[in-house]
């Protein structure tokens, strides 16, 4: 006789296994962002249509490999604000008190600020220009950012041979101390930006919410594009 089958109700599905397209996904926005970023810095005179370039090209793989990305929970959203609000503070008035003391220079990365009222004669240019980029910061950094750093690098380094067996927002020492250090590695101001993701992974651990993390990076940036047009202070830009 044949023994009834026991159903776990408990036990949630297995996690669906990760194709190099799901990587590509990931890794494709951000690795054409941070290549525009290169050429760039390398050459400043093209600053202005790289920054153009690397949005559009950004906002199109997001696009392009949308299904492929973990849908994202929007909870918790006005703690998302509130930590955006709190990382504005935190960065600014961090890297200020770090400027008082030459001897902590070596907390930033050298780079000479690129003003755009001096690169840009045009005043119709100038302001699409500046309109263009206080939007990308706002809209979509915040978006490929997090889906990178908190969604796909966090897992990864929980489960590095197929990031969708770990959770979204999953604790683990490694993954909250070290996406911090690398997501360093690409902001000039990096003891800074260590601090503010920090905080961040906090809001990560206790919403399990990327949609959360996205509001703060995205209310942390608006208010970091306000903050540099009413001080002219391009270096946080």
């Amino acid at each position: 006789m044949t023994r009834p089958t026991v159903v776990d109700y408990e036990s949630p599905p297995p996690a669906p296994r990760t194709t190099r397209r799901d990587d590509l996904a990931y890794v494709a926005p951000m690795g054409a962002f941070l290549l525009f970023t290169w050429i760039s810095g390398n050459w400043m005179q093209f600053y202005p249509i790289c920054y153009v370039l690397k949005t559009l090209a950004a906002a199109a793989l997001l696009v392009i490999f949308w299904r492929r990305y973990t849908p994202a929970r929007w909870t918790h959203l006005g703690l998302g604000v509130l930590v955006g609000v709190i990382g504005i503070v935190q960065w600014v008035g961090m890297q200020k008190l770090l400027w008082k003391f030459p001897a902590l220079s070596w907390t930033s990365m050298g780079a000479d600020p690129w003003d755009p009222t001096l690169a840009i004669h045009n005043h119709a240019l100038l302001w699409s220009f500046i309109a263009f980029r206080w939007a990308g910061a706002t809209l979509l950094v915040p978006v490929m950012e997090e889906l990178f750093w908190r969604d796909y690098a966090w897992r990864t380094i929980i489960a590095p041979n197929d990031f969708k067996l770990a959770q979204v927002g999953e604790w683990d020492p490694k993954a909250y101390f070290v996406v911090p250090i690398i997501f360093a590695f690409v902001h000039i101001q990096w003891l800074t930006a260590i601090v503010w993701a920090l905080m961040i992974g906090l809001l990560l651990l206790r919403t399990k919410s990327i949609g959360a993390c996205i509001v703060a990076h995205a209310v942390t940036n608006f208010l970091l594009g306000a903050y540099v047009l009413w001080t002219k202070e391009w270096i946080f830009w």
